[in-house]
């Protein structure tokens, strides 16, 4: 019996722009019926507050917090794009270490990004279950089957 599947959605969170493309494809995930609508976290909604941003205290909250939310989850689906809007293409180092934390951890990894015609780390190619690669394709989230999890590749280079 298949069930609906909880999700981390991991992505950088620092400007505007990358938080309109995560909000973009938690909304693409809330309509796929495979997926815990309810159970899609997203790190930048659940903010340590109990000690200022930067202290080791809240270094330490957040990042155990995280972990525990990946651990739980089913799947994590990941935002590739970074500081496209800065003409800067390479993955946020904290998203790439969370799918590295994944499949280390029999995780399904799916990979996203607006950008489609850039090369792909093979780390993180060889890692993904799923990729969807450009703005057609990430529509196709609110479709996928995260119950069988088909893999999906995209023919993209490497590097």
């Amino acid at each position: 019996m298949s069930t609906n599947k909880k999700i981390y959605l991991a992505g950088p969170f620092f400007s505007p722009e990358q938080i309109t493309r995560l909000d973009q494809i938690a909304t693409l995930l809330a309509k796929n019926p495979t997926v815990a609508t309810e159970n899609i976290f997203r790190p930048n909604e659940h903010s340590y507050s109990d000690a200022e941003f930067g202290t080791f205290e809240w270094q330490t909250a957040t990042f155990g917090f995280d972990i525990r939310q990946i651990d739980q989850a089913d799947l994590v689906v990941a935002v590739l794009d970074y500081q496209t809007e800065l003409g800067q293409f390479e993955p946020d180092s904290g998203t790439m270490w969370e799918c590295g934390y994944a499949f280390a951890h029999n995780k399904p990894v799916i990979l996203v990004r607006y950008k489609d015609d850039l090369p792909i780390n093979l780390m993180l190619s060889g890692s993904a279950t799923a990729i969807f690669n450009g703005e057609a394709d990430l529509a196709n989230l609110a479709t996928y089957d995260f119950n069988t999890l088909q893999t999906k590749y995209v023919a993209t280079k490497i590097f």
